[in-house]
């Protein structure tokens, strides 16, 4: 089964009904079986490991809350409670988001679409750096993105060794005193916010170099 995959818990059926077709419309997620109580919910989890839980607070064995403080797993809290305690509870117990009953499935999909970047910019092999880190968290609440204010030092040397020139990974390598895949990395990262343009250079022989410059 591909695609992320994502568990309704509530106790009303058509409720849970609604929001399972929400998940199924959106592009690249799969909907389990909604789970009308914490014991169903539980079960499921342990048969399917969902990639996200959408729980309700009040279930007719539990506090949905403190069953998303026990998952391994990310988690939406959808309620009509809308008392402030409630929803600090809520984030402290690691839910992502907090969506007060009743509301438009479109609302729902917004975030859904959302949590599917949050889960991609967070998926790198790589190890991340604080831009990473700050992306992902503008994105899960629907922020701009933006350059984080505190960069790594490489990367302020990679565009300090930039400057006003073009250079290529090697080349930036060699100025900053570090090996090319590092600077390559750092490069390709930068390059990917907008930080720096990437063009091309061919030569007489072999394949064209990637050329880097400072400025989105």
């Amino acid at each position: 089964m591909s695609g992320i995959r994502v568990l309704v818990v509530d106790d009303d059926f058509r409720v849970a009904g609604l929001h399972r077709d929400a998940v199924a419309a959106r592009a690249g997620f799969v909907a389990l079986e909604p789970a009308r109580t914490i014991g169903e919910a539980r079960a499921a989890v342990a048969a399917h490991a969902p990639d996200l839980v959408l729980a309700d607070v009040y279930l007719p064995d539990g506090d949905g809350i403190e069953f998303v403080r026990s998952l391994d797993a990310d988690a939406f809290v959808l309620s009509a409670a809308t008392d402030a305690a409630t929803v600090r509870r809520a984030f402290s117990a690691g839910a992502l988001a907090y969506l007060v009953k009743p509301f438009d499935t479109r609302v729902l999909a917004e975030r859904l679409d959302r949590f599917a970047r949050y889960r991609n910019l967070l998926a790198a092999g790589r190890p991340l750096s604080q831009d990473d880190v700050d992306r992902a968290a503008s994105v899960m609440r629907g922020e701009r993105e933006g350059p984080s204010l505190a960069r790594s030092t490489t990367e302020q040397s990679v565009l300090a060794a930039l400057g006003t020139d073009e250079a290529s990974a090697a080349e930036v390598a060699e100025r900053i005193g570090v090996s090319r895949a590092t600077a390559q990395r750092h490069l390709t990262t930068l390059a990917e916010r907008g930080v720096v343009q990437v063009g091309l250079r061919y030569g007489s022989t072999g394949r064209p170099e990637h050329r880097f410059r400072a400025g989105g």
